[in-house]
């Protein structure tokens, strides 16, 4: 499925706008490590947010910016940490991207993703390449956090954006 690099087209932009999960509390995030389910965070703040309540997500995908504003707390705390780093422009999902994910997810270790550019569609695939019962934590502006758990219900939802994607250069 993510073997090209993916663009989401300009016309399609409002598809992706769905929130997907139910928003989460930081009372119900500081609970999120007493589950054996694997927890992946996407974003600076949330990633933030969960390292601050004293959970360790097994995977964090974070590019440094929220909300086109510079954040590097997330970034200052994970400084000495070994990460991945992967390039994946706006509005895109790159294989490497994806690869990355997929890889962090399959290993078992807690893992770092630095996307340099966006990782605003790293949700998708996380949602597809991760274990039925992965609880993601994303962000939504305006909002606050959201928690999503993996089904097969939610994955050919995701799949079916996927598809609207187009193939990219």
């Amino acid at each position: 499925m993510f073997e090209k690099d993916l663009c989401l087209p300009v016309g399609r932009r409002a598809e992706f706008k769905e929130m997907l999960g139910s928003r989460l509390s930081d009372k119900d995030a500081a609970n999120l490590e007493d589950d054996e389910n694997m927890l992946i965070a996407v974003g600076d703040v949330v990633s933030l947010t969960l390292r601050n309540l004293g959970v360790r997500p097994d995977l964090s995908v974070y590019d440094g910016v929220t909300e086109r504003h510079e954040m590097t707390e997330f970034a200052d705390l994970v400084e000495d940490e070994d990460k991945e780093e992967v390039v994946n422009p706006a509005g895109r999902i790159t294989s490497a991207m994806a690869d990355a994910i997929g890889s962090a997810v399959s290993n078992g270790n807690p893992s770092l993703i630095h996307v340099i550019g966006e990782e605003d569609l790293a949700l998708l695939p996380c949602v597809l390449l991760s274990p039925v019962g992965t609880r993601i934590v994303y962000g939504w502006p305006g909002l606050g956090m959201m928690l999503l758990v993996t089904d097969e219900a939610v994955r050919s939802k995701v799949a079916g954006m996927v598809a609207l994607m187009e193939e990219s250069e």
